[in-house]
């Protein structure tokens, strides 16, 4: 089994958060107008102008509304951008109501999207329940506080958020939630039922229309139905070339020994650390050398976060596939996948901790989280030679 499948949804913002944004009226044509891809650019002298960051921010705006149109604008541009600096923009645009206790409800889920987006996990669950006790109707709330519980491996609270999201009117929107939890748990026809559904009502939206598709491609890869989430995923980027279903058609790719569309399918896409990993692996795959540049990228990055002061434990999951993919160093793997579970427990964070603690030689540790992963009722076919009777549970229930 190739190590990359699956790339979380807390990598960059809630999945569910493009289609909610755009239902509001911000496109991301409308941001991207405003920037070009960043790149990175040493300079020569003192005096040399580097770079020039589009638009400059100004005073904070004056009305809540003001900041919750700014905040959206530079959270959405930070997504399709990789750029993480346009979350401080946001966080910024939202100062003067930032962890106010009378902040309103809709700059309280702003605020915790910027905070998820940061991998302030905690922080961001609680700034969402003071959100909603204010307004149980930000359904942008609840969509964002499922996906935390998803992260976190918490199924049961997650479906109660979408239930949530059902109880206030997003009927399309609760209804994609819970078919994405339950595929996690196992009930994959299920889900490919219902998201293929969605999807043909979608026909005259297509940016919901991609993202609806790019929950029915991975579930169908946590099916073990490889064929017919390659079909899916590449019918989600033929409407929108998202850059989350991008690196996870990737990691599909990658998993099925096709390195060399791996280059295809990112290029163009901004050059984020996940992207820069895959790029220098499927290189490696090649027998390019031209990986080890890219590889060296990479590993400056994560120097020059060490020397900022910066905290390195947002970082784990991308260290840990550094070491795994590129370094050959399974012990250092072991340890970054360690930190990263404890942040986020999505497919590829068991994956990355099972297999670098199993590398490593620790049986004790190996044997934790295998056990760990059996008590979440994750249920990933890609994962089944660690959970042989999920596997066959699922097994047994597609049969039905």
């Amino acid at each position: 089994m190739h190590p990359s499948f699956y790339l979380a949804r807390c990598a960059t913002l809630t999945r569910c958060a493009r289609p909610v944004l755009a239902a509001l009226g911000l496109t991301v044509a409308a941001v991207t107008a405003h920037a070009a891809a960043p790149q990175d650019l040493r300079a020569g002298a003192d005096a040399e102008v580097v770079e020039r960051l589009p638009e400059r921010v100004g005073a904070a705006p004056a009305t809540p509304q003001a900041a919750a149109t700014a905040a959206r604008r530079w959270i959405t541009l930070s997504r399709d951008m990789a750029d993480p600096r346009y979350l401080g923009r946001a966080q910024a645009a939202l100062a003067p109501w930032w962890g106010q206790p009378g902040a309103p409800a809709e700059l309280l889920v702003l605020q915790a999207t910027v905070e998820q987006a940061r991998h302030e996990f905690t922080a961001a669950r609680a700034t969402l329940e003071r959100a909603l006790q204010a307004n149980p109707a930000q359904v942008q709330g609840w969509l964002t506080l499922a996906t935390l519980e998803r992260v976190a491996a918490r199924y049961p609270a997650a479906e109660n958020a979408c239930r949530n999201v059902a109880r206030h009117g997003a009927t399309m929107y609760a209804a994609a939630c819970t078919l994405e939890t339950r595929s996690l748990q196992g009930q994959h026809d299920a889900a490919r039922s219902g998201l293929t559904a969605l999807a043909q009502q979608l026909g005259a939206a297509p940016a919901q229309r991609a993202w609806v598709l790019s929950l029915l491609a991975e579930s169908e890869e946590r099916a073990g139905r490889d064929d017919a989430a390659e079909a899916a995923y590449r019918r989600s980027l033929a409407d929108v070339a998202d850059g989350y279903t991008a690196l996870a058609y990737a990691d599909h790719l990658l998993r099925r020994g096709r390195a060399s569309a791996v280059l295809d399918v990112l290029r163009g896409q901004p050059a984020s650390d996940a992207v820069l990993l895959r790029r220098a692996y499927a290189l490696r795959l090649l027998g390019d050398d031209a990986w080890r540049p890219v590889a060296a990228e990479v590993q400056e990055r994560f120097a020059a976060i060490a020397q900022r002061g910066e905290g390195l434990d947002a970082h784990a999951r991308e260290r840990a596939l550094m070491a795994l993919w590129l370094d050959a160093r399974p012990d250092v793997a072991w340890q970054a996948a360690r930190t990263n579970l404890t942040l986020q427990k999505e497919p590829l964070d068991w994956w990355l901790a099972l297999q670098a603690s199993e590398q490593s030689r620790d049986t004790a540790a190996h044997r934790a989280v295998v056990q760990a992963l059996a008590q979440t009722g994750l249920q990933d076919a890609r994962l089944a030679r660690w959970q042989p009777q999920a596997a066959a549970k699922t097994s047994a229930q597609e049969g039905q």
